[in-house]
């Protein structure tokens, strides 16, 4: 079988390399906008307490739905390709970040908030200053779990017709071709594992640079 991939990859590397790009590039953006959204709501949440059962309530929820049916739920709405699977994937990139920005602001000790007071920061000040980058380590680990997640999710965007490496996957399995199907889930596999090895990397040179712990 190893035997079989490896020469897939060599007969047909163009194929392979147009499909990794276009993985990163479905992955990437749904990625991008979920850290963002759930930047914003983890610290939404964290200073105004009272919305905190609403938002991760839901998120939690959504978080439930197969992924599979969460695709063909939006189907009618997004129709089918790339933008309903970026949709999906950045809805599933939600619930890591919202999580663990929350779980990372409310965990600073309340003394250096009220010291930040005394000195006259504004809220904003607080905020930018001193409660993100404590919790810049909590949040970095969320990151880290959802890039894994987002780009091992987005091996099933095939089947509503949105590219990817999960086209070899799909056509693998239609095609009854275990080579096939092998190659495209080692490449996912592999490209989670490289992204997570790169954050990884940058959250170590962050704890080093602020010192943290």
């Amino acid at each position: 079988m190893a035997q079989k991939v490896w020469n897939i990859y060599l007969d047909r590397s163009d194929f392979f390399i147009q499909l990794s790009l276009e993985h990163l590039r479905i992955s990437g953006t749904a990625i991008l906008f979920g850290a963002m959204i759930g930047l914003i709501l983890g610290v939404l949440i964290s200073e105004y307490r009272k919305t905190t059962p609403v938002i991760l309530g839901m998120t939690n929820l959504i978080y439930t739905i197969p992924s599979i049916s969460l695709l063909g739920i939006l189907i009618p709405f997004t129709g089918i390709g790339n933008t309903t699977a970026i949709i999906a994937l950045t809805v599933y990139a939600l619930l890591p970040m919202v999580r663990n920005t929350y779980a990372g602001i409310t965990s600073i000790e309340p003394s250096v908030i009220e010291a930040a007071r005394g000195m006259g920061s504004t809220p904003l000040e607080i905020l930018v200053k001193i409660k993100l980058p404590l919790a810049t380590t909590v949040i970095l680990a969320g990151l880290r779990n959802m890039i894994v997640m987002t780009i091992a999710l987005a091996g099933i965007a095939s089947f509503i017709g949105a590219g990817g490496l999960g086209v070899a996957i799909y056509r693998g399995i239609t095609t009854n071709n275990m080579a096939m199907t092998m190659a495209g889930s080692l490449l996912i596999a592999l490209l989670a594992l490289l992204s997570d090895f790169l954050v990884g990397g940058i959250e170590k040179s962050v704890k080093r640079k602020w010192r943290l712990k």
